[in-house]
C-alpha cells in the first residue's frame, strides 16, 4: 500500500506513525514544504517572553526518527498538483525546482491551516510578523531583541499571548481587534472584562471593535490605520486567524463553505480513499452536533491517530470534539470546553441558559485559598451540558478536561451535579465548584 500524506505538522506525524502501526508493510512519503516537523506553535508567545529552556524542545518528532523508521520524507518540497480521483501527486522540489509525478493507492490531506491576511493596504510590508511556524518564531524572536514598542492584531489566543508577553517584557504594546473585547470567541464578558483590567495596567493600549484599514512601513517602524485612529510601533505581529489550506483541492472533495474538507467519522472524505484531518479538515463539535472548523493541536493529533487506525478499513469512530482549550494571562488561568454565549449566538443556537458562581476552590480554614469564577452552559429544554468556563489565579485548567468529558458523554447539568468529585482541604472544597455550578444550574 503507498500513501502520500501532503502536509507534516501534527496530524501528518501521527497519521504517518499511525499507518505504520496499523500496516507495518505500507510505504509511505510525507511531502513537507518546510524543513522541519512537529513544531509546537502554542509555544511561540511563551518563547518570546524567555520561558522556553530551549527552542530545540519545541519540536516532539524529528525528520532523521521518522526517516529510520522507514518513512520517505519529502521536506522542502511543494505539491503542486493533486488528482484526488486518481490518486496521483505533482510535487516540485524547492531547492533544485526538478518536478515528479506519482501515483499512490490512498492520500491523506494534512496541509494545515494558513494565516488570515486580509487584502489591506501594505500589509505585507516591512516588520510586519506572523505567528504560524518555526520561521515566524525565529523571526519574532530575532525583531525583539531590539524592539522598544509593537503592535499586536488579533485578540483571540495567539494575539492575547503574545501581546501578553510583549508588555511583561517591558516591549510598549497596543492590542487591536474587530470585536469590542478581547477574547472576545473564547469567553464571556465577565472574563474578558477582568482580562481587559489586567492589560491596562500593565499599559497595554487597546483598540477594540476597529477594523485595520492600512500599514505603512519604513525602515524602522510601521503605522498602523483604522477607522478609529492611527497607531505606530517598531514592529507589527499578526494574529487575525486561520483558514484551511486546501486550494489544491477545491473542487475535487466536499468542502464547507471556508474550504475545510468535509470528513465522516472515520477521517475519510467524499472520495474514496482520500484522508483528511487537522486544520484541513473539519470536525463533529459535539455542543451542536454539526460539522464544524476549530482548529486545534488537540484536534489534529486526535485526528491524525484516526487516520492512522482507518486507513485499512472502518475501524474506531470519531467521537467529535468539545474544543477545550486554556491560556493564561498575567497569573490568571482561563479554560473553557463547549459553547459559551458569543459561540452560541454565532452559530444560531437557541435555548440555552447559563449560570455563573464564584467560590473559593479550597476551605477557608486554610492559611492561603483563592476564588474561582465558573460558568456553566446548558440546553433549556434537554438540560444537556453543553458548555462552561472556569477562571482564576489557580490553576483550573484540568476541570475542563472534566467538562469536556460531560459534554462528550452527554450528561445532564443534574447528573454532573451529583457526579463524584474530591474533597481534601488542600485540594478542594466539599463541594467542588464543578459540582457547585452544576448545582446552580440544577436549581434553575
Amino acid at each position: 500500500m503507498k500513501v502520500a500524506i501532503i502536509g507534516c505538522t501534527h496530524a501528518g506525524i501521527f497519521s504517518a506513525r499511525g499507518i505504520l502501526e496499523t500496516d507495518p508493510t505500507a510505504e509511505i512519503t510525507v511531502f513537507e514544504k518546510n524543513d522541519t516537523v512537529s513544531f509546537l506553535s502554542c509555544g511561540i508567545a511563551l518563547w518570546v517572553g524567555n520561558h522556553v529552556s530551549d527552542p530545540e524542545k519545541m519540536f516532539y518528532d524529528s525528520v532523521e526518527a521518522m526517516k529510520n523508521d522507514g518513512i520517505d520524507m519529502k521536506m522542502q518540497h511543494e505539491v503542486t498538483n493533486v488528482d484526488l480521483e486518481n490518486k496521483v501527486v505533482t510535487y516540485q522540489s524547492l531547492e533544485n525546482q526538478q518536478e515528479k509525478t506519482e501515483k499512490f493507492d490512498k492520500i491523506v490531506v494534512t496541509t494545515g491551516s494558513k494565516p488570515v491576511m486580509p487584502p489591506i493596504p501594505g500589509i505585507n510590508g516591512k516588520n510586519i510578523y506572523l505567528c504560524k511556524n518555526w520561521d515566524d518564531a525565529k523571526a519574532i524572536n530575532e525583531a525583539v531583541k531590539d524592539v522598544k514598542s509593537a503592535i499586536v492584531i488579533g485578540a483571540g489566543y495567539i494575539g492575547a499571548e503574545i501581546a501578553e508577553q510583549f508588555s511583561v517584557s517591558g516591549i510598549k504594546t497596543t492590542l487591536i481587534d474587530g470585536l469590542d473585547r478581547v477574547l472576545a470567541k473564547n469567553f464571556d464578558k465577565d472574563i474578558t472584562d477582568e482580562v481587559e483590567i489586567e492589560y491596562q495596567k500593565h499599559d497595554v493600549t487597546l483598540g477594540l471593535g476597529q477594523m485595520v484599514q492600512a500599514f505603512e512601513s519604513t525602515d524602522d517602524s510601521v503605522k498602523v490605520t483604522t477607522d478609529k485612529g492611527s497607531y505606530e510601533a517598531d514592529i507589527v505581529v499578526l494574529g487575525i486567524g486561520f483558514l484551511p489550506r486546501t486550494d489544491l483541492f477545491t473542487g475535487q472533495v466536499d468542502m464547507i463553505k471556508n474550504g475545510a474538507i468535509i470528513v465522516d467519522k472515520y477521517m475519510q472524505t467524499s472520495v474514496k480513499d482520500v484522508y483528511a484531518a487537522g486544520d484541513s479538515a473539519t470536525v463533529f463539535y459535539n455542543p451542536t452536533q454539526q460539522d464544524d472548523y476549530i482548529p486545534l493541536a488537540t484536534n489534529a493529533v486526535r485526528q491524525g491517530i484516526l487516520v492512522g487506525k482507518n486507513i485499512l478499513k472502518p475501524t474506531v469512530a470519531y467521537l467529535g470534539t468539545q474544543a477545550t482549550s486554556a491560556v493564561e494571562l498575567y497569573g490568571k488561568a482561563m479554560a473553557s470546553s463547549g459553547l459559551n454565549q458569543q459561540l452560541a449566538q454565532a452559530r444560531g443556537i437557541e435555548g440555552i441558559k447559563t449560570v455563573t458562581i464564584e467560590q473559593d476552590y479550597r476551605p477557608d480554614f486554610m492559611l492561603t485559598t483563592t476564588p474561582v469564577r465558573a460558568t456553566l452552559v446548558w440546553d433549556e429544554n434537554t438540560r444537556a451540558v453543553l458548555g462552561g468556563s472556569f477562571y482564576s489565579e489557580h490553576d483550573i485548567s484540568q476541570t475542563a478536561n472534566a467538562l469536556s468529558l460531560a459534554i462528550q458523554n452527554k450528561m445532564t447539568i443534574d447528573e454532573l451535579a451529583l457526579s463524584d468529585f474530591l474533597f481534601q482541604p488542600n485540594f478542594s472544597q466539599p463541594i467542588n465548584f464543578l459540582g457547585a455550578v452544576a448545582m446552580a444550574a440544577a436549581k434553575q
